[in-house]
């Protein structure tokens, strides 16, 4: 017997005062999906670069509140009823397995994805979107660890830090998200307002160790990841996406 989960607190949510907006045009509207367990920073780095000049809808199955994969607490802003019909952008990021065989998520994401000016993703949220059926014929990109896993789904996998195939934008894995954002915000509402916004956030990397990818860390560090990682969760991960892909090609014959 499945328990009724309680309903979330009453917060009060101590307001702040946001920046001003930096263009005069329509503020695009962009949901991105938070469910339990998702990689923080894959929603934060773009909501960061895109906030200022978007509206922003977490958005989830109900408006509970959701532990990210790091521990921190997010609240969803609207439940899938209440997400905008027609987004300018769609975005997922990295999700645990559990999503791969949720069928009212993926639907949402097929329904929405159908419509939505922009459909994207950080991260694994690529095979997200492969498991809704949304990158059949389309390159992509996702965290280097699952790249390979893009093929399950009928999309072409490749290395780079942001893919962009006509209207699908795909970010690599976690840190990718805010080249991500601004390649998404430039496409939104042009060039200008994301250098502008480049600079706001001071967004000049220079991280102290140049291990970043698998080429650049070698081989040895890039099994040090796998063995980090986990056969067991490499071997439910496997299984996990196979089922998503066979019951992806069911649905689309």
């Amino acid at each position: 017997m499945t328990q009724k989960q309680p309903d979330a607190p009453n917060l009060k949510i101590q307001k702040c005062a946001h920046l001003p907006a930096m263009h005069r045009e329509r503020r695009p509207e962009v949901a991105m999906l938070v469910c339990p367990g998702v990689t923080l920073l894959d929603i934060l780095g773009p909501q960061t670069v895109l906030a200022p000049s978007c509206n922003i809808h977490l958005v989830w199955k109900n408006t509970h509140l959701i532990e990210t994969d790091s521990g921190v607490v997010l609240k969803p802003a609207l439940s899938f009823s209440e997400c905008p019909h027609d987004l300018d952008v769609l975005l997922v990021g990295g999700c645990p397995l559990d999503i791969f065989q949720d069928a009212e998520t993926l639907q949402f994401l097929a329904d929405q994805g159908s419509r939505a000016k922009y459909v994207t993703s950080v991260c694994s949220g690529s095979l997200v979107l492969g498991a809704a059926g949304l990158l059949q014929g389309y390159r992509a990109t996702s965290h280097w660890s699952m790249l390979k896993a893009l093929r399950l789904f009928g999309a072409t996998p490749v290395e780079a830090r942001v893919v962009t195939d006509r209207n699908r934008v795909s970010g690599g894995g976690v840190t990718a998200g805010i080249d991500f954002g601004l390649e998404v915000l430039s496409q939104l509402l042009g060039e200008e307002i994301a250098r502008l916004t480049q600079l706001a956030m001071e967004y000049d990397p220079a991280p102290p160790f140049d291990s970043g990818s698998p080429k650049k860390a070698g081989p040895a560090l890039a099994q040090k990841v796998h063995d980090w990682m986990g056969p067991e969760y490499a071997e439910r991960m496997a299984g996990a996406l196979a089922e998503a892909a066979k019951s992806m090609n069911t649905s689309s014959s």
